[in-house]
């Protein structure tokens, strides 16, 4: 971005006009309020870049959110689908436009629908179409469409009719970090281990549990308590303390034998085994202990505990 003062050239393709996550924008700045003598090494010019910073990043968030309310297509395909990655780096480093940049996010969804376009959200879009009784946001990342729709973690929301946003980049992760809460609801991933969707089940949910389910993830017998119990210390002591955590029972799954839940996703602890801030090797950094949720129905985990 060009400054000027008075339409007198003042510092050609500046980079100190626009926020660093707002690289992408061309364009020429004329403000009467600058002194022909200015210089950046004197505080109060610097000042006064500062305030011009603010105003501009203010302008050109305004202009999007504009346009993604009054022309949505124009807004996704022409711009979204190319620069989705410098709003989401903009959230995670400007907290004064963090709002504003947040409403801007669209997302695929888990939902039903023909319509490509259809399935990218908006959180406000996704709260809207929220049951009264959904308290949080939720989310999956994964590396594709195929493997979110695919995913274990997915399997209770689907039996609960509870929509989740499916990620598909690594910056989602931290996007999602920084944000927290949208509205005063707690951004979720489904890999969280502390998730109770009991409140959300439908009577059919209960006839559906009470018949089975699908028969072909169904062994002909269920662990009762003393044996899943005894597979879990069979499974935390085999894995060695190190990996495992804990290990215990759980009702999310259907088709699944076993899940790993932890506060991080699947991605962010790969991130964390990727970030070396010491010496030797990447494999030398042990990831966190895992929780280890088992599925009692599920003839995987039968057959492991009749082979024990």
């Amino acid at each position: 971005v060009s400054l000027y003062s008075r339409k007198v050239l003042i510092e050609a393709k500046s980079k100190d006009i626009l926020p660093e996550w707002m690289r992408f924008v061309k364009g020429v700045v004329d403000s009467e309020d600058l002194p022909l003598s200015i210089s950046r090494e004197k505080p109060q010019d610097t000042a006064l870049i500062a305030k011009l910073r603010k105003t501009l990043a203010r302008k050109v968030v305004a202009h999007l959110t504009q346009m993604a309310k009054k022309e949505p297509d124009k807004y996704l395909n022409e711009f979204y689908s190319e620069y989705a990655f410098f709003l989401k780096e903009g959230l995670c480093q400007d907290y004064e436009l963090q709002t504003q940049l947040s409403k801007l996010l669209r997302f695929e969804c888990s939902r039903d629908s023909d319509d490509a376009e259809d399935k990218m959200t908006s959180l406000d879009e996704y709260i809207a179409r929220m049951r009264p009784e959904q308290k949080d946001i939720y989310y999956i990342v994964a590396p594709t469409i195929d493997a979110a729709m695919n995913s274990p973690y997915l399997e209770a929301f689907e039996k609960a009719g509870v929509e989740v946003l499916l990620l598909f980049s690594a910056i989602d992760d931290f996007v999602m970090a920084n944000l927290e809460k949208y509205e005063d609801r707690k951004l979720t991933s489904v890999e969280k281990s502390d998730i109770d969707l009991s409140e959300l089940k439908t009577s059919g949910d209960d006839e559906e549990s009470k018949s089975g389910g699908d028969d072909l993830y169904k062994a002909d017998r269920k662990l009762t308590a003393a044996e899943a119990l005894e597979l879990c210390n069979w499974f935390k002591s085999a894995l060695g303390d190190q990996k495992v955590g804990s290990c215990i029972v759980t009702e999310r799954l259907t088709s699944s034998p076993a899940i790993v839940t932890d506060n991080e996703s699947g991605t962010m602890r790969r991130m964390m085994r990727m970030v070396d801030t010491g010496e030797g090797s990447r494999d030398d950094i042990p990831l966190p202990k895992q929780k280890v949720e088992i599925n009692p129905k599920h003839p995987v985990i039968v057959g492991m505990f009749d082979l024990i």
